[in-house]
């Protein structure tokens, strides 16, 4: 089947690393969709100073825009440069060349998007915009398609990575708001402007876009009450505390029976939320349907590669609406072929492990314990011990260094055998990342 060859215009971290996954992911973007995307123009007003990775080879790299949407051998646009400006004239000049554009400017299509979308709809051709809102959370894609069957009452999100840093800084370490904002532009998460982020406007931009898709309403940025962080101070967190809080940058939208109720503003939300467990410069997003009720979204809001994901996972989407029906359709099982599994055997994974004893209590039964670990090459990380009176079904906790399951399993069947068991240990492994 023909390739689809992709015209990218911005190479800033989310170009930059929109082009390292179709580089170093390319053979297993083409398993999925049957043929390749080739990159086959790039474009940046300092492209004489970037590296491409070494796997691409485009034909045209240039500083005019105009030469990537002319060129004829270009299937898709890219927008990736940000702003209304320049972006606007991108996407436009692209629409108006019968080009299919994917962008990941939240600001251009908060303001202007039904409008792009109509010039495109009359074109022919498609606009996707996955990336414009929560760059690792395929939030769009939820909303259009996978919960689009139910009726959406209720919106909630964290959507600006930089604030909902700040805020975790603050609460976590008592620090002043304009000396966390300092960290925060030192480390990168904030821009040496920060207004966009800490007043609130990146994220009422994003909250647009997704009421939109959430009730199929025309709502831009201005339409929604907004407010920011710079008030926000460790003794309004000390005081959350009390009421058992937290504080968020909270992105609403709820639906009642006279229209909606949107904002962007610092709310107190329980501890006991799911949402209160966002922290640091992630973003999130939960809604609540009429049928299908409760349902969370998590991940990284912003980052080249996160973004750059959802750049390229566009990409395919767009790609397979060029080929001919059937053939790009998305498969049931998401490749267009698959391979034949290779479980490796369990055992060979490594774990940190919890050991949960019941025994009758008597001397060295420790000293038996890590003797026998000691035999497998285990390391013990700790005991634990809760006081209990039953010394006769006394439990007690081991949890271990990272340690193979092979070996795990088999300390444990010796261990099963030692005579003051009550019954076999129970081993459970120690899921760090999740």
């Amino acid at each position: 089947m023909k390739d689809v060859n992709l015209g990218i215009v911005g190479l800033g971290n989310v170009g930059s690393g929109t082009l390292t996954i179709l580089a170093e992911n390319g053979d297993e973007i083409a398993r999925k969709l049957g043929f390749r995307l080739n990159v086959t123009a790039v474009c940046s007003r300092s492209v004489k100073s970037k590296t491409l990775p070494p796997r691409l080879a485009p034909k045209l790299i240039t500083t005019d825009w105009r030469e990537v949407v002319a060129h004829p051998d270009v299937d898709i646009v890219v927008e990736l440069i940000g702003g209304t400006g320049t972006a606007r004239e991108v996407v436009e000049g692209a629409i108006a060349a019968g080009k299919s554009v994917v962008t990941a400017n939240k600001e251009l299509v908060a303001l202007e998007g039904v409008s792009i979308w109509k010039k495109a709809e009359a074109q022919g051709v498609t606009l996707t915009m996955e990336a414009s809102v929560c760059g690792g959370i395929p939030i769009h894609a939820v909303l259009r398609e996978g919960i689009a069957g139910d009726h959406i009452e209720t919106l909630f999100g964290i959507l600006n990575g930089t604030s909902n840093y700040i805020l975790t800084e603050i609460e976590e370490n008592g620090s002043a708001f304009n000396d966390v904002l300092a960290e925060a532009q030192r480390l990168g998460y904030a821009e040496a402007d920060p207004t966009a982020d800490v007043d609130g406007f990146d994220a009422r931009s994003k909250l647009a876009l997704l009421a939109s898709l959430a009730f199929g309403v025309q709502l831009t940025p201005g339409d929604i009450p907004t407010e920011g962080i710079r008030r926000i101070s460790p003794i309004d967190f000390h005081y959350a505390k009390q009421l058992d809080c937290t504080i968020k940058l909270l992105c609403s939208a709820r639906r009642v029976e006279d229209g909606l109720f949107v904002s962007v503003r610092p709310a107190l939300l329980s501890k006991k939320t799911i949402m209160a467990g966002v922290k640091g410069a992630y973003n999130a997003v939960w809604s609540r349907g009429k049928f299908g009720a409760d349902t969370f979204y998590y991940g990284r809001g912003a980052g080249p590669n996160p973004t750059g994901v959802a750049v390229v996972s566009d990409l395919m989407r767009v790609a397979r609406s060029l080929r001919p029906e059937p053939a790009h359709r998305v498969p049931p099982f998401a490749y267009t072929d698959l391979a034949a599994a290779k479980p490796l055997e369990i055992g060979l994974q490594h774990r940190h492990w919890y050991l949960r004893f019941r025994i009758t209590d008597q001397p060295g039964i420790i000293r038996d314990l890590s003797s026998i670990l000691a035999e497998h090459s285990i390391s013990i990380d700790a005991v634990l011990q809760l006081p209990d009176l039953d010394k006769h079904n006394l439990p007690f906790v081991i949890t271990l260094e990272n340690s193979p399951e092979s070996a795990v399993r088999a300390a444990v069947e010796k261990m099963s055998k030692l005579p003051f068991m009550v019954e076999p240990p129970l081993a459970l492994p120690i899921e760090r990342g999740v």
